[in-house]
């Protein structure tokens, strides 16, 4: 695009990537996605060419239209730009780069602010699932300051709490698209699970590590990486996801016993490289695994009592806490704290 493209560049959570009007994307889905990959700089390891940060979590696009959708104010397409291979994948949801959409929408318009904080209700194309978004917004202007602190991002920014309802299956079709609370493949226990992202959750131990190492030692575990990517494949199908070869999905999961007081620990592969923190709805998955009657994670878990459950997932740099409510056995709903910034507003090119 000779002329550039309007963007603003976001981070959201603890993710970072453009944020565009639908309107001012080329229609044509190949065109699209063509401009994204040579915006991004993909496929090359270090995106040199582009705006890419060489990494999944800095490679990230949302894609935000006025919704004609009843009880939903916008909608957003979320796109992963792989980094080193020219694909660009709708196959998943972002709640991180979620945290960025309401903020987006009220500064280009698409809803309009109130004095003080203002709802902005985000119909997820990817999954078919809404989204309440809470945007501080004194003097009806998004304001990005404020005390509220999310691990794995520096500093502290204004509050974005999302909650999460109907998100069961979004991808897969139910919450246990088996049937089953556990299955075995190559002869490691799984729970296969999507409630809002699909996940495959399994213990540390069962993989042959401790849960506690970093994520540059386990992306250097060929042997790890390899028996992931075999489980990976066959977990694909059996969930409805098809052949997963080359999707973002399903997430690996490795589970552990809490060691700062958390629910639980986990080490993420997203697929392919090991995640510093873990996904915003990648997390609401494995707290609804924490909560099932068997499983990796629920044999784990320190779970606690009442109908309103707080469940902390320790990751490699912090924690997420998901607030689960939990109804007549069922998790209806759930809620995340994230935050966002703006880092740029102007024009790409590809």
């Amino acid at each position: 695009m000779r002329d550039g493209i309007r963007c603003m560049w976001m981070r959201g959570g603890t993710s970072k990537g453009g944020y565009f009007l639908a309107e001012d994307l080329p229609e044509d889905g190949a065109a699209r996605d063509a401009f994204l990959l040579r915006m991004m700089g993909s496929p090359d390891a270090r995106q040199i060419d582009g705006m890419g940060g060489a990494d999944p979590l800095t490679s990230k696009v949302a894609v935000v239209g006025k919704s004609q959708r009843p009880g939903a104010d916008v909608d957003y397409l979320f796109l992963q730009v792989f980094v080193d291979e020219p694909i660009v994948s709708d196959g998943q949801n972002c709640g991180n780069i979620l945290a960025g959409v309401g903020p987006f929408a009220i500064e280009r318009g698409l809803v309009e602010a109130v004095d003080g904080r203002t709802e902005v209700r985000i119909f997820m194309e990817n999954t078919g699932q809404v989204a309440t978004a809470r945007v501080e917004t004194p003097g009806r202007r998004v304001s990005y300051a404020g005390d509220a602190r999310i691990d794995g991002v520096p500093g502290a920014a204004a509050p974005v709490p999302i909650t999460f309802a109907d998100t069961a299956g979004s991808s897969c079709g139910a919450l246990l698209p088996t049937g089953n609370a556990v299955e075995t493949i190559e002869g490691v226990e799984c729970t296969l699970i999507d409630n809002g992202m699909p996940c495959v959750v399994m213990r540390a131990a069962d993989l042959g590590i401790e849960g506690t190492e970093t994520p540059e030692a386990l992306e250097a575990n060929s042997d790890l990486r390899a028996r992931l990517e075999a489980i990976r494949l066959k977990a694909g199908s059996m969930m409805n996801l098809g052949d997963v070869a080359r999707k973002s999905v399903p997430k690996m999961t490795m589970v552990s016993a809490a060691r700062a007081g958390g629910a639980i620990s986990t080490r993420t592969f997203i697929p392919h490289r090991c995640h510093d923190a873990i996904g915003v709805l990648g997390a609401v998955s494995v707290a609804t695994a924490c909560l099932l009657s068997r499983g990796p994670a629920a044999e784990l878990a320190v779970v606690p009592s009442g109908d309103e459950k707080l469940i902390s997932v320790e990751h490699p740099t912090g924690e997420m806490s998901v607030i689960a409510t939990v109804r007549d056995g069922v998790v209806t709903d759930a809620a995340v704290l994230r935050t966002a910034r703006k880092l740029f507003d102007g024009y790409v090119f590809g």
